[in-house]
């Protein structure tokens, strides 16, 4: 008992030193491109990433950060999932709030969602096993035929500059991924190598107009696009 409460300790003091430090990440970031970060999200959400998403869902916003996604999506029912407690004042009131590891246990029932989003996210987890696990949990608490829509960046496009940010260690490509996710029971419905540009963090802001007419010209994205844009589908096959 004594050996478990030491454990339980270490692990509780692990956790606070690593929210504190994603505050800092997050303030560092992001917080001179905040007002920006949430036009670009308005327009992500309703020119691109709605038609994924039917009204009377029940989204996850799987790494939400500061919730520029769910708090824009259109869905009957939100939630947000990140280690950083800051979300929680940044969220919208209707948006449930999951402060959880995501390669642990989640906190919803069984075939409760009908999509899990995911944006720049997965390379910030440590292992493939932390991986594998998030993506078991995804799809025990998604619906059949429930989707995961996953964005991020592909290594196989940024090079060296991937290594910029401190907190980056999963290496992954859209194929990868699409594998990952075909072993863990989803069905692969789209597998784009190149989607939106790698990151807005030090670069110079794009007019809206730009953007908006970027989303709905896709050969654009083979000379822009530095992230991949997978979407799965929940297979019915345990």
């Amino acid at each position: 008992m004594y050996e478990q409460q030491i454990a339980g300790s270490l692990a509780s003091d692990v956790v606070s030193d690593l929210q504190s430090e994603l505050k800092r990440e997050y303030s560092l970031r992001f917080s001179s491109t905040e007002d920006y970060r949430e036009k670009i999200w308005k327009i992500l959400t309703s020119e691109f990433f709605q038609h994924y998403i039917p009204a009377k869902s029940a989204v996850l916003d799987l790494g939400c950060g500061w919730g520029q996604f769910i708090t824009n999506i259109r869905c009957q029912k939100k939630y947000g999932m990140d280690l950083n407690p800051e979300s929680r004042e940044r969220l919208s009131p209707e948006v449930g709030f999951l402060c959880v590891d995501c390669s642990k246990t989640w906190p919803l029932e069984r075939d409760s969602l009908d999509v899990v989003f995911t944006s720049n996210f997965f390379e910030h987890l440590r292992t493939k096993d932390d991986l594998k696990s998030t993506l078991r949990e995804a799809r025990r608490c998604l619906k059949p035929g429930g989707k995961i829509i996953c964005m991020g960046p592909n290594i196989k496009y940024i090079g060296g500059a991937y290594w910029d940010f401190w907190d980056h260690y999963l290496e992954l490509t859209e194929l990868s991924l699409s594998e990952a996710l075909t072993i863990e029971g989803f069905q692969i419905k789209e597998c784009t190598p190149k989607f939106l540009p790698y990151t807005m963090v030090g670069k110079r802001e794009s007019p809206l107009w730009a953007v908006r007419l970027y989303l709905h010209l896709p050969f654009a994205w083979r000379f822009f696009g530095q992230q991949f844009l997978v979407v799965a589908e929940k297979s019915n096959v345990e």
